[in-house]
Parts: C-alpha cells; sequence; structure tokens
C-alpha cells in the first residue's frame, strides 16, 4: 500500500488556521489571539532565560567555547543563546542550561 504524500492544503502566512480548520469566526479569532499571547509568552520567556546565559558568560569573561564546556552544549548553540535565537531552544533546555551554572529558575504563578 503506498501513502499519500502529497501536499492537500497549504495555509498561507498570516492565515487563521482555526477559520480554515472550521471554526466559527468569533471562536477563531479567540483561539488565534490566544494562541498568538502564549507564542509571545513563551518567546519572552525564552529571551529572559537567554540574557540571564548571556550575562554570565559574559560577567565571566568567557568565550564560547569555554561556555559551552561549562553548559555542556555546543559552541555553535552558545552562539545561539548569545544571539537571542528563540526558535533554536525549548524553555527546558534554557532551564537546564541555566541550572548547571547555579542559577535555578524558580516558577511564579501569580
Amino acid at each position: 500500500m503506498k501513502t499519500d504524500t502529497t501536499i492537500q492544503h497549504v495555509t498561507k502566512p498570516g492565515a487563521n488556521i482555526f477559520l480554515e480548520l472550521g471554526f466559527p469566526a468569533a471562536e477563531a479569532k479567540r483561539l488565534q489571539a490566544a494562541s498568538q499571547k502564549q507564542i509571545n509568552d513563551t518567546r519572552l520567556l525564552k529571551q529572559q532565560l537567554m540574557e540571564e546565559l548571556s550575562n554570565w558568560i559574559e560577567a565571566h569573561h568567557l568565550k564560547q567555547a569555554e561556555a559551552a564546556e561549562i553548559l555542556m552544549v555546543s559552541r555553535p548553540r552558545v552562539s545561539d543563546v548569545v544571539n537571542r535565537k528563540t526558535t533554536k531552544f525549548t524553555l527546558d533546555t534554557l532551564v537546564e542550561m541555566l541550572s548547571r551554572i547555579g542559577k535555578p529558575v524558580k516558577l511564579s504563578v501569580g
């Protein structure tokens, strides 16, 4: 049996995927706004964690290769942190890296 791998539909950038999935217009708008807020909130958290890591690297006058060894990641991964490439990291990865340098992350729900 052969699997059909042809592309059936492509959602255009900026389109409301929820509308395309058949949700009523008002619900699709609400869902899109909620998902965009979650994406933005996650990006901001990643930026904060990356800033902490970058500040630590700078404060300790470390080269990226030295930081990579301490953080147990590759040098290009350190470069991605320093250059705030948020899409390349999960929150878990950044929290783990901070933990390795003695900066545990505490989450507070308010």
